[in-house]
């Protein structure tokens, strides 16, 4: 292991095999000009996932593997315990889904900290993969081009503005797909709330609440959407809602006439950006203006049913969420 590495990279996992071989290549491609290590922590996949760790394990000093039941993962919990057994200044998150695009993502990601001492997490950006849901697609670039420009890094902070709810999700967005934080502020002022979601959204509240500032690193960048299947689309905007609903944002029930506008006007966009795409090829675009328009249905079957659920119905709950599912298999 790399002596008082500057960053340990901590990559939660649970059945990530499809991606975890390209990232890992990539993590390791990193040019720094200090040391890094790499922290893997496995929620017991059943899939390649440990032989893809052991292969890079062989070949790395700077990486360590642990296992973790199913049962004992958490969003906010794991992120903790590892930021915990890091030995590095700062710890840097990614899902096991999220690439980096280029050698220069670490140095981006840290590179935040050195501007003001106040700034204490850092969120960078995602590409969506070219092939991946048009809705996901779109959603993802419209996101993060809101946070701010390729050309520099945002930083964010409590203000007056923020009265606006407008500016307040913008502030406050973070995800933990691409982010970074100094570890002792982290593992000793304000941890992960050990929430079933939206541990990001509400690390970055809790931050901005207590004085701290958020970066937006925008040349951070990792390529990453979720490969959600047509039929657990809805349970995961399911989860999406509520995680927002537990942290206290205030979200209205849609009616189902705005429902239906929303279907029919989010179809008709995403199909016009869709013949325009020059990632889809002519036959994944007759595929997409087909089968897009039932992802919007699904996303917004899955959004009013969040918006209803009493968020201290475990039951109803379990029932809807994609995440309770993985406990039930684990």
């Amino acid at each position: 292991m790399a002596t008082n590495p500057k960053a340990t990279i901590i990559i939660p996992t649970y059945n990530g095999d499809k991606y975890l071989e390209r990232l890992l290549t990539m993590v390791f491609k990193q040019e720094v000009d200090f040391t890094y290590d790499v922290f893997l922590i496995d929620s017991t996949s059943s899939d390649n996932t440990a032989e893809v760790a052991k292969k890079f394990l062989a070949k790395h000093k700077n990486m360590s593997y642990e296992q973790i039941p199913t049962k004992e993962f958490g969003h906010g919990k794991t992120r903790n315990y590892a930021a915990g057994k890091a030995r590095g200044e700062f710890v840097v998150f990614l899902s096991q889904d999220a690439i980096p695009a280029k050698k220069s993502w670490l140095y981006e990601m840290l590179k935040p900290f050195d501007l003001n001492e106040k700034i204490v997490g850092v969120v960078g950006k995602q590409v969506p993969r070219a092939k991946c849901v048009p809705l996901l697609k779109y959603e993802i670039r419209t996101v993060f081009n809101n946070l701010g420009s390729d050309a520099g890094t945002g930083i964010f902070y409590r203000d007056s503005f923020m009265d606006d709810p407008i500016f307040g999700d913008v502030v406050t967005f973070y995800s933990d797909v691409n982010s970074a934080a100094k570890r002792d502020f982290l593992v000793s002022k304000i941890p992960y709330r050990d929430i079933p979601y939206a541990e990001d959204q509400f690390f970055a509240r809790d931050i901005i609440d207590a004085g701290y500032m958020k970066a937006y690193a925008a040349r951070g960048k990792v390529i990453h959407s979720n490969d959600i299947p047509l039929h657990e689309y809805k349970h995961r905007t399911f989860d999406e809602v509520v995680g927002l609903r537990r942290i206290g944002t205030n979200i209205a029930v849609p009616s189902i006439k705005h429902i239906i506008k929303s279907i029919i006007l989010g179809s008709l966009k995403d199909a016009y950006h869709t013949t325009q795409d020059r990632q889809y090829s002519f036959k994944r675009k007759l595929y997409w203006l087909t089968i897009n328009p039932l992802y919007h249905i699904a996303k917004w079957r899955g959004f009013r049913t969040a918006t209803k659920v009493d968020l201290s119905d475990d039951h109803t709950f379990s029932k809807h969420s994609l995440e309770a599912r993985r406990y039930r298999k684990g």
